[in-house]
Formats: structure tokens, C-alpha cells, sequence
């Protein structure tokens, strides 16, 4: 994947990882934004708590950044219970399960990141823990093989993915609570980039926080990462305060436009517009196109350029929108009185 300020960090960038959990809420209190899902959150914790019974497994979806991680981590902290985090590749094998599970207490809670990429066998083996906290375990291979049945100690799982339609059926009715975290608003995002800049100890003002806020593709890892971003640049090139202009500036430099679209984002719309008139192009001709993969294309470039209405999907494969014309300067073909008939 090319690099994108609207990727994760790498897993050797310790640095950018360690900011990224320090900024991240603990609290329901202290979490901006996604409402809903804080009310019916906060509605199962008490019941649990009260009833002194471990949570129901959860199942959190929604495009990257949006905060399933921390929500996970804020789920934990509500219920005073430890959390284990893991993702779906880690988890190759039964026994890797097997050795996750095991070591788990009442109450606490496992948290498995992409869980839409669980190995198939891994799943089946997870159907019985998730329902009937037992465990099967075949011992031996052939003949001589046998089952044997573990006790699991009441846990809770809260899955993470970006694709949720890729989750086997069985394993998705196996979640008590599914719940889809939506993109957040700008007055919402102002907020995340001024908590934030309070913990980094950076000086902003609101209007300069407000421009960052409609340049974060309504995402609060994004939001994070230009603040940093620009905070260095303020660092070299001012005196460490970020007011209107440098910030214009800053993003400038990040090549960061008015509506938070990256290179790459432009990119694909210009291959729409200038190879296929606008489209519909399928998302195989379109992945050729840009030399990215669908996942990717799907993950990463989609979301948000469909909730701010520049690209549509249809049966017949992804459309540019008047929208995007107009953003990008360019004039809409005509359409001939052939085509306007269909």
C-alpha cells in the first residue's frame, strides 16, 4: 500500500503508536462523539454490573479510524475488567486460540482486531467457546484421536472489522450487540483536535482548529495525525503556535485540499473522469487502474468519498459525481441523446 497520512502507522514507528495511545480516551466521559452507541453501551454495562455478569459479546464495524480500538479499550475500563488484544491473522490455529482462552478470568474481556480474517478452522472452535464457553480440543490425529472438552471462564469478545459483511453468518449471530460507529461531525472532530492539543501541550486557535477538523475526512485518527503534522511544521517554521495561516500552509505542504482529499484520493477520481468519462467503472477495471488492491480501494478510499458524495456506487460499477467535477475543475461531458434515452 502506498504511503497516505490516512494509513495506520507502521508497527516500528513505536513513537507514532505510543502518541496514538496516549491520546486515546479511557472514558465514556472523556470519548467525543458517537452518541448513540455511548447510551446503549452504557445501558448493557450497568445491567451487567449490576446483575454481576460478564458482558455480552460485542461486535464493533465501521470504516478504519473511527475508534473501535479505544471503544474496546473504554468497554474494558467501564467494566473494570482486563482486556487481551489480539487480531485475526495473529490467530493461526486452534491452539493459538486454545492458549488465548484458557488464560483468561471471569469477567475479562479479549478483543480480536480484523476478526473477519480468522482462519476458518479457528472460527468453528470459537462457535462453542462464544455460546457455551467450552472448548473442544482434538487430541491425536487418525484413529486414536480424541475430543476433549475444556470449562472457559466467562468472558466477553468484542470483534473489530472493517467488513463486516465478510463474517461468516454463524459467527456473526454469535454477537449479542453488533453496533456500526459512524463518521463523526466537524463541530465533533474540533473537539477531538482540541483534547488532543491539550495532552501534546500545542497551542491552537479555533479557527486554525476548525480548518484541520474539514480537512480529517470526518476521522478522529486522521484529525490526530494532521494535528501532529502540522504541529511540526509550526515547530520549524514558527514558534510553536498554530494559528490560520501556518495551518493553510502545513496542509498545503501535506498536499491536503479543502475537502481533505489526499494525492491519491484525486487520483482515483481523475482515472474515472479522464479513462472512463466520469464511469461506471467496476471495482476490478478501477483497482487495475489506480494499481491498488479492491480491499484497499474498498477500505481506505470509498468511505469517505461516498459519505461526502463525490463518488456513488451503482449495479454497474463506481460513478464520479457532479460534485467531484466541480472540485476538481473539470467540465461534466454532454450527454448525447442516445445515451439520455437509456
Amino acid at each position: 500500500m502506498i504511503d497516505r497520512i490516512v494509513n495506520d502507522p507502521e508497527p516500528e514507528d513505536v513513537r507514532e503508536v505510543e502518541i496514538e495511545i496516549t491520546l486515546r480516551p479511557r472514558d465514556f466521559s472523556s470519548y467525543i462523539g458517537q452518541e448513540r452507541l455511548k447510551e446503549n453501551l452504557q445501558l448493557a454495562i450497568s445491567a451487567a454490573q449490576k446483575r454481576e455478569e460478564p458482558l455480552d459479546h460485542i461486535l464493533l464495524h465501521g470504516p478504519p479510524g473511527l475508534g473501535k480500538t479505544t471503544m474496546a479499550s473504554v468497554i474494558a475500563n467501564e467494566m473494570k475488567s482486563q482486556i487481551r488484544v489480539t487480531a485475526g491473522p495473529a490467530i493461526e490455529r486452534a491452539g493459538d486460540l486454545a492458549s488465548l482462552l484458557t488464560n483468561l478470568s471471569d469477567g475479562d474481556i479479549l478483543f480480536i482486531d480484523e476478526i473477519h480474517r480468522l482462519n476458518r478452522t479457528v472460527e468453528e472452535v470459537l462457535y462453542s467457546a462464544m455460546e457455551d464457553f467450552k472448548l473442544d480440543i482434538m487430541l491425536g490425529k487418525g484413529p486414536s484421536a480424541k475430543s476433549l472438552r475444556l470449562d472457559l471462564p466467562r468472558f466477553t469478545i468484542i470483534g473489530a472489522t472493517t467488513r463486516a459483511g465478510d463474517l461468516a453468518a454463524p459467527l456473526r449471530d454469535r454477537f449479542g450487540m453488533i453496533h456500526r460507529l459512524e463518521f463523526y461531525t466537524i463541530d465533533e472532530i474540533e473537539q477531538i483536535i482540541k483534547r488532543a492539543a491539550k495532552i501534546l501541550n500545542v497551542k491552537i486557535d479555533s479557527a486554525a482548529a476548525t480548518e484541520l477538523a474539514k480537512r480529517s475526512r470526518l476521522t478522529p485518527r486522521i484529525a490526530n495525525r494532521l494535528l501532529k503534522r502540522v504541529r511540526d511544521y509550526a515547530d520549524v517554521n514558527g514558534d510553536g503556535f498554530i494559528n490560520t495561516e501556518l495551518s493553510h500552509k502545513a496542509l498545503g505542504l501535506l498536499d491536503i485540499d479543502d475537502l481533505g482529499l489526499d494525492a491519491s484520493d484525486r487520483r482515483l477520481l481523475l482515472a474515472i473522469i479522464e479513462n472512463y468519462e466520469g464511469g461506471p467503472v467496476g471495482l476490478d477495471t478501477l483497482a487495475a487502474l489506480t494499481a491498488e488492491e479492491r480491499g484497499t480501494i474498498e477500505d481506505f478510499y470509498e468511505p469517505y468519498l461516498l459519505q461526502i458524495g463525490l463518488l456513488e456506487r451503482t449495479p454497474r460499477g463506481r460513478k464520479v459525481t457532479h460534485k467531484a467535477y466541480k472540485h476538481l475543475n473539470k467540465t461534466r461531458p454532454k450527454l448525447d441523446s442516445q445515451s439520455s434515452l437509456l
